[in-house]
């Protein structure tokens, strides 16, 4: 069979990446905007290969009952595949079954990967903001819309300005982005640009950046693997895009300021950096803190903010190297940690700056790394063997990892459980809702 060519098949599963799993004479079909447990009319899109197949619902024939009018009209079932923006692959899916389906992917992954079982984790949304009172500031509304506080688009050589229809470079206009805050959808429907990927930033003011990326240098950035929103952090920028990417800007989480680049990385979701935060210090402060004698790692660190999270719970004097490949983001770490005497913020990879640690560090400071927390928030790629084996070496009393990525995350776990660190707790958050990403934050600590 060839693209383009239809067929009826049952949808049986959920896949890793936001599609479905179906069969055709024994071989795999990865179809998207499915359901598990439908009976749906797919077009192939890719036939190329002999293991698998993929395809896109153009009918469905019998529903799920978890089936929803899309989220986002413009990437409807009854809109042609080739027209459907990508970004909201699971915008037809009530809201509840998301979560489901994420967790099942979350747990096989961790099984297949990491060797683990843990049917205690489930799937939450973002942690509402509480005043001291205890009152509700900021929540998520009940239909998971208007969360993202930045959105990339992209203009083609015609004009068009728009996301990428999935799976591809073609920009798709479209009138609304119900995902994204409305200031930020009023900011792109003014919007214009020459040709690439123009970044749309709402920082703590409300103010929406306008953050061009010039053709010339999308292509890096694009396949990067950070999570939503902006560059990979250490992306190098294109100097056209310098004045606006370079524009310091101030987020506010629990009452601390970071200060950072208009074009460098946060969290997309206004309420993922409180989550995560809060999240890191419950799951030490449930196992055994944060020694203030101790030497602490955030490897990863952008602009300080789990740093931060590690100093609060420490104490004023807590020793904390912060480790950030971007120097941008590490100066403005180093600012943002001012506070704590005893952090130090570095520019490097984490894997040369562990390297240069074990070649350097005294008996005496690996003592105080062995009974410090090593902390990790790596790209949509993970943290990889090399990194975990020398992250072992060090023995940390424990290890926190916060993940983008299930595969990942479950490989990077499985590959500290083979250095002698057994899991403790795993939380997992829906912080990307109407797309199937999940962020998972885990606690590791070295076995006895």
């Amino acid at each position: 069979m060839n693209p383009g060519d239809l067929l009826d098949l049952d949808i049986t599963d959920v896949a890793h990446g936001g599609v479905f799993i179906a069969r055709h004479e024994g071989r795999v079909v990865f179809v998207s905007d499915a359901v598990p447990g439908e009976r749906v009319r797919v077009r192939l899109t890719e036939t190329a290969k002999s293991s698998f197949w993929r395809g896109a619902v153009v009918e469905v024939l019998d529903a799920s009952p978890h089936r929803r009018s899309h989220v986002w009209a413009a990437a409807d079932v009854e809109i042609d595949p080739d027209r459907r923006p990508g970004g909201a692959d699971f915008g037809h899916i009530a809201l509840a079954y998301q979560r489901e389906l994420k967790l099942q992917v979350l747990r096989d992954a961790l099984e297949r990967f990491g060797g683990l079982e843990l049917p205690s984790v489930a799937i939450r949304g973002a942690r509402p903001l509480l005043s001291e009172q205890g009152e509700v500031v900021a929540e998520e509304p009940a239909d998971a819309t208007g969360w993202r506080t930045r959105v990339s688009l992209h203009v083609d050589g015609d004009g068009r300005v728009g996301p990428y229809a999935a799976r591809s470079h073609r920009v798709i206009e479209v009138e609304e982005l119900p995902l994204a805050t409305a200031e930020i959808q009023r900011a792109a429907r003014a919007l214009s640009a020459p040709s690439g990927r123009v970044d749309l930033v709402q920082p703590a003011d409300g103010r929406v950046r306008i953050v061009p990326r010039p053709e010339a240098s999308t292509a890096v950035r694009a396949g990067s693997g950070r999570r939503g929103g902006g560059p990979r952090r250490g992306t190098p920028q294109r100097a056209g895009g310098d004045a606006a990417a370079h524009e310091i800007i101030t987020e506010d989480v629990d009452g601390r300021s970071f200060r950072l680049d208009a074009g460098g990385f946060w969290q997309v979701h206004r309420l993922a950096a409180h989550t995560l935060t809060r999240t890191v210090a419950d799951l030490l402060a449930d196992a055994d803190g944060v020694d203030p004698e101790a030497h602490h790692l955030d490897l990863y660190g952008g602009v300080g903010l789990f740093a931060a999270t590690l100093g609060t719970l420490g104490g004023p004097a807590t020793r904390i190297t912060t480790v950030e490949s971007d120097p941008r983001a590490t100066e403005h770490a180093g600012e943002n940690l001012a506070d704590w005497v005893g952090v130090r913020a570095e520019t490097a990879r984490a894997d040369r700056f562990l390297a240069r640690l074990h070649a350097q560090a005294s008996a005496a400071e690996r003592g105080r790394l062995g009974r410090g927390v090593t902390l990790l928030d790596p790209p949509r790629a993970g943290a990889g063997r090399e990194v975990v084996d020398a992250v072992a070496a060090l023995a940390p009393a424990s290890v926190v990892y916060v993940a983008c990525d299930p595969v990942a995350l479950a490989r990077d776990v499985g590959a500290f459980r083979e250095r002698g660190y057994g899991v403790r707790r795993i939380e997992a958050f829906d912080l990307f809702p109407h797309s199937h990403h999940v962020e998972a934050v885990a606690l590791l600590q070295r076995e006895p």
